[in-house]
């Protein structure tokens, strides 16, 4: 559950408007410099830009390394970050503070990734009994989509080619090296795209059984069935939810029960006990990684998921 993500602090709105102020009073050459200082919202977005920009933009990205995204609170420095960039690229439905800020301070300067591609429809949970009222106003606020769209290479390639032209369209002066890295970037999106469907064609086992389900798009894309035990990482499963994910795993031979980074594996380790499953770290990349960068991530993702399904 994503307690407390979309609440901006009035010091975040004084912040903003001491920064707005500023700016006013200056001399205008950041209104005219090009495109600038981009704020991305987590790690993905941010290793897209930095590849699409090169040395023509700044990228700030709001998600620390090593913090769960979707927990994020915005700092009034960073609500000033949003308002004063010259661009905003996020995902609508990942960070509730972030669409907010961005909705309110950036809405005309802002990218969202979701809306280059085609999506996803979200899985949802039976109901909120008990919930309270901030609870159901996040709920409220959810999108109908599943937002985890990095995990297909294929549809990060799309995002890469419309942020080039959304760069190219801010700072008409660097147009050419946005686009030239766009294309580029989408390239080698799309070579990666390519090694995973050739990788994951030949599988004993299909069934993808992870911690939650963010990996709806790596499923989509190669033809496997995800199952999660939660649908959301803060979540607890109810034990009907468990005995239910536990017989799919023994009917189907499932051999490994994925956890992943910045989430507690311990229900996946019972889980994997009580089916005679081992588990295995299947990185959602919601944070960079430790070593390397998204393409090498998603390779290491590959090599486990080629091991764990038995694929040939």
């Amino acid at each position: 559950m994503m307690s407390g993500n979309f609440r901006l602090r009035a010091a975040g709105l004084l912040a903003v408007g001491t920064l707005l102020a500023t700016t006013a009073c200056g001399t205008g050459a950041a209104e005219t410099t090009g495109a600038g200082e981009v704020v991305t919202a987590l790690y993905p977005l941010q290793w897209l830009t930095e590849r699409v920009g090169g040395t023509d933009i700044t990228v700030t990205n709001l998600t620390a390394p090593g913090v769960e995204p979707h927990d994020l609170e915005l700092t009034p420095q960073q609500v000033a970050e949003i308002a004063g960039a010259k661009m905003a690229v996020y995902i609508k439905g990942v960070q509730p503070a972030v669409d907010e800020a961005v909705e309110q301070h950036a809405a005309d300067r802002s990218f969202d990734a979701a809306t280059a591609v085609k999506t996803l429809e979200a899985a949802h949970e039976e109901g909120h009994e008990g919930e309270t009222e901030q609870e159901h106003a996040e709920h409220e606020h959810e999108v109908s989509y599943d937002p985890h769209l990095w995990l297909d290479p294929s549809r990060l390639a799309t995002v890469a080619t419309q942020l080039g032209d959304r760069l190219a369209a801010a700072d008409p002066a660097h147009a050419r090296g946005f686009k030239d890295r766009a294309a580029k970037t989408a390239a080698e999106l799309t070579a990666l795209d390519a090694e995973m469907a050739k990788g994951l064609g030949t599988c004993t086992s299909k069934t993808l059984v992870t911690s939650h389900e963010a990996f709806g798009y790596l499923a989509d894309r190669y033809q496997l069935k995800q199952v999660g035990i939660t649908i959301d990482p803060d979540s607890e499963p109810s034990p009907a939810r468990l005995a239910e994910v536990a017989k799919l795993a023994k009917d189907e031979k499932v051999t490994t029960i994925f956890t992943e980074t910045l989430v507690s594996p311990k229900v996946a380790e019972v889980l994997a006990g009580e089916v005679g499953a081992k588990t295995a770290v299947l990185d959602p990349l919601e944070t960079g990684p430790e070593q390397g960068d998204y393409l090498s991530a998603m390779r290491a993702n590959l090599q486990t998921l080629r091991t764990a399904l038995g694929c040939s």
